[in-house]
């Protein structure tokens, strides 16, 4: 269908996947099989999806895709939260993630409207 590296939004959920392996270093090791490990596994979930609807053949396969991504957005955000309560996450960096998260989010549902309209 397209290029998946050409798409914003695929870039900033990129970005927000680098920033999640950076800031879950700090978590405790006894995390690493848990929750550093299931908020990366969403986190990368996002561009993962966008990449692999990026390679299918309809409209529809993709609009599926991204909407598997977009789950992973709401499933990202609760470990955020979750995060940020255990106090693994210091609040600052948690709204740099937060907010990151929710601007993806936005995109998503943007570029899901465009796709099946």
């Amino acid at each position: 269908m397209q290029n998946y590296k050409d798409l914003k939004v695929w870039e900033k959920a990129h970005l927000f996947t680098l920033k999640v392996y950076e800031s879950t270093k700090a978590f405790p090791k006894e995390e690493i099989y848990s929750l550093t490990n299931q908020l990366r596994r969403s986190a990368s979930s996002i561009p993962a999806n966008i990449a692999e609807g990026c390679g299918k053949n309809s409209k529809n396969d993709f609009a599926h895709y991204l909407n598997i991504a977009l789950g992973s957005t709401n499933e990202s955000e609760y470990y955020l939260i979750l995060s940020k309560d255990l106090k693994y996450l210091e609040e600052d960096l948690f709204q740099i993630l937060f907010n990151l998260i929710n601007e993806v989010k936005g995109m998503l549902i943007a570029l899901i409207n465009k796709v099946r309209s």
